[in-house]
């Protein structure tokens, strides 16, 4: 697997010395140019905006080239999602091993997010050719077979006979009970069990024609299956082996799923002690995906212990009814926001663009109306896996996401620390918070920081800056997990030579004038500490404008 290696600093011209940190707060307002030699800013192709909210899109067969690859990425894509319900692990590596080649070549930190399957429940094998259910028919749900039938010992009244992958579903869906296949295309309530126990008798409500491995969804009944199977353990066990950043978590119902997985990858993820003494940021982050209303139920509860949260609007559509999943996703994204957790809106975002080359007005609404309300991030999910149009479709996504920020932008803001973080006075968290006060008083146009471990940019991500968060880390691992954090720009770099605050000022300053993203007497929020590149250093604030010998950490030496 291919790191990305360190940033290699950008040629610009060389910045004057600054004042002290106490000058530039006691100021606030910029003082007047002093610099003899001016700076210039790059403009057109040169200059580099990326959206704040990210793009989440998965791999597979239509986007695995190296070619596809990078039009992606340099269309807007953060994190690569890695769908374990298709595909083996030798197809997993062979895309794994082209994202990381193409982020190392483009100097990108691009982040990439296994998705376990989870308990998915499915019909067994069905003859080819499918059969076929019809409305007010009786179907059986029957253990132990191998194959699909058509009962026809009374020919009158033929009953279709369907196998299980989950046969104790037979135990568990009591009469009266939903039983939906093929993401709720065709429902059926349960009528009875045999004397024997061996089968499920159902009726169907609404009909179509049922093939092999189509999938169950049981939203009315408690079931035993484990959140995580033995084809998952597998799969934890590949992620971890070969460096995957994030792992999704699916059909997750309640916390306790979630303290199981993360709890086997601190056992079994492996620490390096000369960048991570005390295995810190070991572990893999968990995304909890919220699909099952038991979840939405005790969403707090998830939220607290999860890394990330995932809405996957596809089965939760499916195992509540359609018109309460709008308001769910905003009480998830809601919850999110209380606990300062990253969060991806997810599924049929942008569904017809697997064939079409443009969307419907509905769905740019509704990737504009997640990033309204706050989104972290957005998925796609066939559209660049199988679609025809893998790069205009993220293209699509990033202008509809860039002009929605633009009328974020217009409207005025509010400091909307997340309140559980405002309870703990966690030192960070409350220089974060200072940090959005500091930077809306000056209109500050970039945030910037050393966040080695990815700590800081996290704190700042929570507070909704509404501009660019720089977030520079030695760390590769560190500056790919920053891909999934709203606003934040992860930079992999080596602190500089000095280990001086200084220097790192003078590579901010070269950073964002190579890239267009401020230009000389703009104001911009910098936060450090020392040594440049420990783990929780970070501890002070300065105030900086471009191209300045008087502010920021200039004379930090």
């Amino acid at each position: 697997m291919t790191k990305s290696p360190a940033a290699t600093p950008l040629p610009s011209p060389v910045l004057p010395s600054t004042v002290s940190l106490a000058a530039a707060f006691s100021a606030l307002a910029p003082p007047a140019p002093t610099s003899t030699k001016p700076l210039t800013a790059p403009t057109g192709t040169e200059a580099e905006h990326p959206t704040l909210a990210k793009i989440v899109a998965t791999i597979g067969p239509a986007s695995e080239s190296p070619e596809v690859v990078k039009r992606l990425i340099e269309n807007g894509v953060a994190v690569f999602r890695f769908n374990f319900s298709h595909g083996d692990f030798a197809a997993h590596e062979r895309r794994l091993r082209t994202v990381r080649e193409v982020a190392s070549q483009l100097n990108r930190p691009i982040a990439c997010l296994g998705d376990l399957q989870g308990p998915k429940i499915r019909v067994g094998k069905v003859p080819e050719g499918g059969i076929m259910l019809n409305a007010g028919q009786d179907v059986l749900l029957r253990r132990g077979i191998p194959l699909a039938f058509v009962d026809s010992t009374d020919p009158s009244n033929p009953t279709p006979v369907f196998p299980l992958t989950y046969e104790k579903l037979v135990d568990e869906v009591e009469p009266g009970h939903k039983v939906l296949i093929n993401d709720g295309a065709i429902r059926m309530l349960a009528v009875e069990r045999s004397a024997d126990g061996k089968d499920l008798r159902c009726r169907v409500t609404l009909g179509g024609l049922v093939t092999s491995n189509k999938g169950i969804n049981l939203p009315q009944s408690k079931l035993s299956a484990p959140a995580i199977t033995d084809k998952d353990w597998e799969c934890v066990a590949w992620a971890v082996q070969h460096g995957l950043d994030f792992l999704a978590l699916s059909f997750v119902r309640g916390p306790e799923e979630v303290a199981q997985l993360k709890q086997r990858l601190e056992e079994i993820c492996p620490i390096d002690h000369t960048m991570d003494p005390k295995g810190e940021g070991a572990r893999i982050p968990v995304v909890a995906k919220i699909e099952m209303p038991q979840a939405v139920k005790r969403i707090n509860e998830i939220v607290a212990i999860a890394d990330a949260i995932m809405v996957a609007r596809g089965d939760l559509g499916v195992e509540m009814d359609i018109a309460r999943v709008p308001v769910a996703q905003k009480q998830i994204l809601a919850a999110c926001h209380e606990w300062g957790r990253p969060c991806i809106v997810a599924t049929q975002m942008l569904e017809t663009m697997i064939e079409n080359a443009s969307p419907t007005r509905a769905e740019a609404s509704d990737v504009a109306n997640a990033i309204f309300d706050e989104a972290d991030a957005v998925m796609l999910s066939a559209e660049t896996a199988s679609g025809k149009h893998p790069a205009l479709v993220v293209e699509t996504m990033r202008r509809i996401i860039s002009v929605a920020e633009s009328r974020m932008a217009e409207l005025s803001r509010v400091p909307s620390p997340p309140p559980r973080l405002v309870q703990i006075h966690y030192p960070t968290a409350a220089l974060a918070h200072g940090a959005w006060h500091v930077a809306q008083d000056i209109g500050a146009k970039i945030v910037a920081c050393w966040s080695e471990n990815g700590g800081t940019a996290r704190y700042l991500s929570q507070n909704n800056f509404r501009v660019p968060i720089l977030a520079w880390s030695s760390s590769a691992r560190s500056a790919r997990r920053m891909a999934l954090l709203g606003s934040v720009v992860a930079v992999h770099a080596a602190p500089p030579a000095s280990g001086t605050l200084a220097e790192w000022n003078e590579m901010v300053d070269e950073y964002v004038l190579a890239r267009g993203m401020a230009r000389p007497g703009d104001a911009i929020v910098l936060l450090a500490g020392k040594p440049l590149g420990k783990a929780k250093a970070t501890n002070t604030i300065a105030i900086h404008v471009i191209g300045e010998s008087s502010t920021g950490y200039r004379l930090h030496r």
